[in-house]
């Protein structure tokens, strides 16, 4: 396994933000409270958690908040998870109908102990947020489900505009930042969500760099992508959650997002958002209508 990278001493000050709240975030925040949610943004510590709440875009998690993965980037505890809760998917789509979302984003812990890796909750999900809100459009993030065309088809099958799988990382640094995962396995998963989903779905991933990797690498990684049938890119700035966790070796500058973005579009890639706050989830709306109208 890969040494860990030694920690950066300071935030450079082009990374520094306030924590500003407005809008619609005590609603939301009263809301997922109420009707007993899990959000990845509160889970993951996310940096845009006060601009995302304040516009009413909350990304919510799925299937319990403990993970039986243990990635070393993630702040979601891992843990032996308990039961499925079969009323999740009605206050979920209560929650994104009473917040009148227009675009809903679904993720959730792995769940490798269930036979099914939690694909049928997925679907239900979906399946309810259809019922109460057919107008909002639905990006889910999945696990990698080890590749099992069951647990694939039952998702893409529930109908979601957009299915994002994460990469995450380049080759060489996989085992060390998400031990139980694979890059291959990942880009086997993005091309069979490609395969089943047509040219209807759009296949969505998402990098961190800063963790150690060199340009070179985040290049071939992104034609990687490409290749498996990526449509929409996301890459942003590795930021440690707690001292736990790993650290991170390197701030990457603007220009150097705004060149991952450049490569990114001359590769083809329908969408690619570059930046040191941008997220899997994070924008997710602006960016499906901007690269349909691309």
């Amino acid at each position: 396994m890969p040494a860990v990278v030694a920690e950066a001493v300071r935030i450079p000050a082009f990374l520094r933000r306030s924590f500003s709240v407005h809008g619609q975030w005590e609603p939301a925040k009263q809301l997922v409270r109420e009707l007993r949610l899990n959000t990845v943004c509160l889970e993951a510590k996310c940096p845009n958690l006060g601009e995302c709440w304040s516009h009413g875009n909350v990304s919510f998690m799925i299937l319990g908040s403990a993970c039986t993965r243990s990635c070393g980037f993630c702040s979601v505890r891992t843990a032996r998870p308990g039961g499925v809760d079969p009323g999740e998917p009605q206050r979920l789509a209560e929650a994104i109908a009473r917040l009148k979302l227009q675009y809903a984003v679904v993720t959730s812990v792995a769940r490798d102990d269930l036979p099914d890796e939690g694909a049928g909750h997925f679907a239900a999900c979906i399946g309810a947020i259809r019922a109460r809100s057919p107008q909002t459009q639905i990006e889910v993030l999945i696990p990698d489900f080890h590749v099992r065309p069951d647990c694939l088809e039952r998702v893409v099958g529930a109908g979601p505009e957009v299915v994002s799988h994460n990469l995450e990382t380049v080759e060489r640094l996989t085992r060390l930042i998400r031990p139980q995962a694979g890059y291959r396995r990942s880009l086997e998963v993005l091309a069979a969500l490609r395969r089943l989903g047509g040219e209807q779905l759009r296949v969505k991933s998402g990098l961190m760099v800063g963790l150690g990797e060199r340009p070179e690498e985040v290049r071939k990684t992104m034609a990687d992508l490409k290749g498996a049938g990526c449509d929409i890119l996301t890459v942003g700035q590795y930021l440690r959650p707690t001292p736990e966790h790993l650290p991170v070796a390197e701030f990457l500058s603007p220009e150097a997002f705004e060149r991952y973005r450049a490569w990114g579009q001359a590769m083809g890639f329908s969408f690619v958002a570059s930046g040191s706050y941008v997220r899997s989830s994070y924008n997710a709306f602006e960016a499906l209508q901007l690269e349909r109208k691309r």
